[in-house]
């Protein structure tokens, strides 16, 4: 079983900044990739960033150019650095990641999800 912990969020004012981590923990496994995810009141699950174990990215267009993730792969840990936050980054973040066990299976873990409140 792969574990997720994340840490970080919070509340932040409109144009502040918040940093997420999230770290994998367990026995015998490989990361492939990592990624956030968030979902606001309401609305689906949508991709946030992610990021590969060679470090090859991919954001959301409505988070280019404010939010960089980034990884450590020495430590199963990534990263979300989030600035000029916005009311509409508002919502649940949950860490993903997928990659494959020593015995050969693949999985696809998730956190438990943190809370970001963009808010006066």
């Amino acid at each position: 079983q792969v574990q997720l912990v994340e840490s970080g969020g919070g509340l932040v004012q409109p144009g502040g900044s918040l940093s997420l981590s999230c770290k994998a923990s367990g026995i015998g496994f490989k990361i492939n990739a990592m990624g956030w995810y968030r979902q606001a009141p309401g609305k689906q699950r949508e991709l946030v960033a992610v990021i590969n174990s060679g470090g090859t990215t991919n954001y959301a267009d409505s988070v280019k150019g404010r939010f960089t993730i980034s990884i450590d792969n020495a430590k199963n840990t990534v990263y979300l650095q989030m600035n000029s936050l916005k009311p509409e980054d508002m919502a649940v973040y949950f860490c993903n990641a997928e990659g494959r066990r020593w015995g050969g299976t693949d999985f696809n873990s998730w956190g438990q999800g943190t809370q970001v409140t963009v808010s006066s």
